[in-house]
């Protein structure tokens, strides 16, 4: 069934109500030598929000965007939910400008506060788990932020699931303000998530909103055999291209995938991307995948995403051909004989 960027989802556990694509603004700005000038930025902000987008996802580490941003929601801030994110280092050498810890996360909101011009965060998330924090100081500096209302909701990203599932188990029993989002990498050729982060996601009331869904530009269809000899990313000479290509995520295996998806798409009467994007909205777990655009037409295609529709068997192709070994005890307990020394062998519904 299609939907519209107005189909508004709740994030998680929360009344928050948010569209099924956020738009990721990592692109707004040129320091990464690949991204939208201003002008550009502004039209894709504004192609985003007039066909009914409220979800916005930045963070402190992605150069002029919230600048941007700040600029760009001035007269609408109500309408939007804004979300950034903390932990990366904002200034080299200071090695209290990084990390988890409650004096950057003050400062860090602080200064996204400034750049965004606002006077509260929708959404603050922690960008990468250190792993060196207490996480009762994560959880009350999140908590406190709530409580001086600067920020509304908090979330996690790049984090691992014992640790978030330890953190909602302490937030709930001490009264602190829950987590109500996580954000991963998660795509066709990225299913890692479906491990443990996003099963624990959806028992523990945390929305999912993947991040590269399109697998770095990959399943677009942009990469081919040849990639897999790519330049050197650390050379001056370097493309977002070589620069994806260069993190191993040009390979066989993800080349096979990228096959499949351009099959389906040719059968379905769409591209590659919007087959990609849509296959992760299917996932019941996900609640608004983020897409990134550098030009108006990228974005006006992955918002087409939301048109597209699956018969099972292609559904079954695009799960086959991109499937994961999800391991120890997954794979022990997924058996026959563990419902018979459970059950009888009988067959009991699972608790949805």
């Amino acid at each position: 069934m299609s939907l519209t960027l107005d189909t508004y989802r709740l994030l998680g556990r929360s009344g928050l109500r948010v569209s099924p694509l956020a738009l990721g603004t990592a692109t707004f700005g040129n320091e990464w030598g690949w991204a939208a000038d201003p002008d550009d930025a502004r039209r894709l902000f504004d192609t985003y929000v007039e066909r009914g987008g409220n979800f916005i996802d930045t963070a402190s580490g992605y150069g002029g965007s919230e600048r941007m941003l700040g600029e760009f929601t001035r007269d609408r801030r109500e309408s939007l939910v804004l979300a950034t994110k903390y932990t990366t280092l904002r200034r080299p050498g200071d090695p209290n400008s990084g990390g988890a810890h409650r004096k950057n996360l003050f400062a860090s909101v602080e200064a996204s506060l400034r750049r965004l011009d606002t006077d509260y965060l929708d959404l603050l998330l922690l960008h990468v788990w250190d792993f060196t924090t207490p996480v009762e100081e994560i959880l009350r500096g999140l908590d406190d932020l709530v409580r001086q209302g600067k920020v509304l909701y908090v979330g996690m990203s790049n984090t691992p699931a014992w640790e978030i599932s330890r953190m909602q188990a302490i937030a709930d029993l001490r009264g602190w303000s829950p987590l109500v989002s996580l954000q991963i990498e998660y795509s066709l050729i990225n299913r890692g998530g479906e491990r443990d982060l996003m099963p624990m996601a959806r028992t523990m009331g945390l929305g999912v909103t993947p991040y590269s869904p399109l697998g770095g530009g990959v399943l677009s269809g942009k990469y081919s055999r040849a990639d897999l000899t790519a330049a050197n990313p650390d050379s001056a000479e370097s493309t977002r291209k070589s620069f994806n290509a260069g993190l191993g995520m040009v390979t066989e295996r993800t080349l096979d995938i990228a096959d499949v998806v351009r099959e389906v798409a040719e059968e379905v009467g769409h591209t590659p991307a919007q087959v990609a994007l849509a296959w992760t909205l299917r996932n019941p777990a996900v609640t608004a995948p983020v897409i990134g655009a550098r030009t108006h037409e990228q974005l006006v295609g992955n918002l087409a995403a939301l048109e597209v529709d699956f018969t099972a068997g292609q559904l079954a192709r695009l799960d086959e051909v991109s499937a994961i070994d999800l391991g120890y005890p997954h794979d022990v307990l997924s058996g026959d004989h563990i419902r018979n020394v459970t059950a009888g062998g009988l067959t009991i519904e699972a608790r949805r």
